[in-house]
């Protein structure tokens, strides 16, 4: 078993329907990607693909195409209309945005392809009536598919291609065993695509049950991420000095463009989230706790334009496992989704900015955080701040980055004192920030749950009282604060050279994007036509000037 490569073409070279092309020049995806070059043309050979990319490297469309290509083919052919294309995702999210693929990829065929998300409805009678019809595509997780089989909604003895993407997370959100039974219900002979960013062990375990002497694809590039457009910068800080950096940068206006905020725990979500409400700086939440609709709401939005920022609460469990010298974490906070990790697979769009507020704790955990960014060609920075006891897991990242030559971490330096209003107003608006404070965010955020369930309309229906006590209950507040006076920043702690430069940039803000939600590493089209600049902060007025501004011929940061 070796790898293979195939020589670099175009999309209209690669024998594909002209209605597949069609659509592909609607969506604005010129060229194919890497890992699309080298993976269709396998595929439409029918051959079994085991594919290593990094996510963004657009391998689900890659996948997507020759699927839909041979579901053109069997109509064609006239065969009966049977389910032939499997398509297996470790989480609901990841089953939507495969979904809105298959949907983008074959708005050309007139309804030619019928492709069914099985992941998002709980009640399985829901989608009892579309899968007897026997859909040509169906997506799912394995516990959902797994379900849909033994009620007898679902008869998979008709596939042909079966596909697993993220497949290292498949196992990983607790699937074995509903993907081996699943295993069983599908005919002896198939074709199986298997996509990875890493191969890990439960990678080469899946590998082992449904490949069959695979093409093995590995995507030319380092495990870092190795991108001439990505700017990486260092903060080494102390922890109560954080808040204080963040604060002075957006408010400085040195931040331009989509942000991603990581931390690593979901109380700490909460807590910058509410600490940037403080400032007047607008955010939102995203974690495991939010129900699948709510955050697929938080993405699209993000993605919609309507608001800049999300403080993303990535999954300990998930990181610990290769952590250095860490045991994995125990059981998961209750009500959190085990399917949900939002460092990887999660489709954001024209991300000009990450910035891990916790530093990752793991390798590979970084890698995938930073690879939401200077994507497709685009520039983008990541800024990491790194206090004492972050030490350790920064260093992993560095070595593996001096190990492959890569372009290494750049300080961000400056002088702490500089902004010693900042760090004032910071620790007040911390100090308000207790856990009763949090807690009751948390609860709001369930409690606007509940006013949206459909599920719960009747009951309020039926119990008006219960309907307006829940609407008009209290509102997160926080014990004497008075916020008003944090979200103006008076011109004396504004350090004098950056006043001018302050002034500029107020006039230089991004216009909201209105992108498609389908939107691939290939779209520079929907890029340019919506205006997008895309310049992070380290390129349009951020962590270059401010680094040049704050440079001393000593150590650059005082604490």
């Amino acid at each position: 078993m070796v790898d293979e490569e195939e020589p670099t073409l175009d999309f209209h070279e690669m024998s594909l329907d002209e209605r597949i092309v069609k659509a592909l020049a609607r969506l604005g995806w010129r060229r194919p990607t890497a890992i699309q070059e080298r993976a269709i043309p396998f595929a439409l050979k029918g051959k079994d693909i085991l594919a290593k990319a990094r996510t963004g490297s657009g391998k689900t469309a890659g996948f997507a195409i020759p699927a839909i290509q041979k579901v053109l083919e069997r109509k064609m052919a006239g065969n009966a209309q049977e389910t032939t294309v499997l398509v297996l995702a470790p989480s609901k999210e990841l089953c939507k945005q495969i979904h809105r693929h298959f949907v983008a990829l074959s708005q050309c065929c007139v309804g030619l392809v019928q492709a069914c998300d099985v992941s998002e409805f709980s009640q399985l009678s829901v989608l009892r009536p579309q899968l007897l019809e026997r859909p040509d595509v169906v997506i799912g997780t394995p516990a959902r598919v797994l379900a849909h089989v033994r009620a007898g909604n679902l008869l998979l003895d008709f596939i042909q291609m079966l596909q697993v993407d993220e497949a290292d997370l498949v196992f990983a959100f607790g699937h074995e065993k509903d993907t081996e039974q699943l295993l069983k219900s599908l005919p002896n002979i198939y074709q199986a695509i298997v996509s990875s960013a890493t191969l890990s062990e439960d990678v080469l375990a899946l590998k082992r049950l449904v490949l069959h002497s695979p093409v093995i694809l590995r995507l030319e590039e380092s495990s870092l991420t190795d991108n001439p457009g990505l700017q990486q910068y260092v903060v080494k800080c102390e922890e109560l000095d954080k808040h204080a950096i963040l604060a002075a940068l957006f408010k400085l206006n040195l931040i331009k463009g989509k942000t991603l905020i990581f931390v690593n725990s979901v109380d700490r979500g909460y807590r910058t989230k509410l600490f940037l409400d403080q400032f007047g700086i607008r955010s939102c939440v995203l974690n495991s706790e939010l129900p699948l609709t709510s955050r697929q709401v938080v993405i699209d939005r993000f993605n919609e334009g309507r608001y800049d920022t999300i403080v993303a609460s990535d999954d300990k469990s998930l990181e610990l496992k290769s952590a250095p010298g860490k045991k994995q974490a125990g059981k998961r906070r209750a009500g959190a989704d085990a399917e949900f990790a939002v460092s990887r697979g999660l489709d954001f769009q024209f991300v000009s900015n990450v910035i891990n507020l916790e530093f990752p704790m793991s390798v590979e955990a970084y890698v995938h955080r930073v690879g939401r960014t200077a994507r497709a060609n685009r520039k983008g920075t990541a800024l990491n701040f790194v206090a004492v006891h972050e030490m350790p897991f920064y260093e992993a990242v560095e070595a593996k980055m001096t190990a492959e030559k890569q372009n290494m971490f750049q300080p961000y330096r400056f002088k702490i004192d500089e902004i010693e209003g900042f760090r004032y107003r910071a620790q007040t608006a911390l100090n308000q920030l207790q856990k009763r404070v949090i807690k009751e965010a948390r609860i709001k955020d369930i409690k606007e749950e509940m006013l949206k369930s459909a599920k719960l309309k009747t009951f309020f229906e039926e119990n008006p009282r219960e309907h307006f006590l829940l609407r008009h209950d209290k509102a997160v507040r926080t014990k004497g604060a008075k916020t008003h006076g944090l979200k103006h920043v008076p011109d004396y702690i504004i350090p004098p050279t950056l006043q001018r430069i302050m002034q500029i940039s107020s006039r230089k803000r991004l216009r909201p994007i209105d992108d498609t939600s389908t939107a691939e590493p290939n779209s520079e089209k929907v890029a340019r036509k919506e205006g997008v600049t895309a310049e992070p902060m380290g390129k349009v007025l951020g962590v270059n000037k401010l680094s040049r501004h704050y440079r001393s011929e000593k150590k650059g940061l005082h604490a």
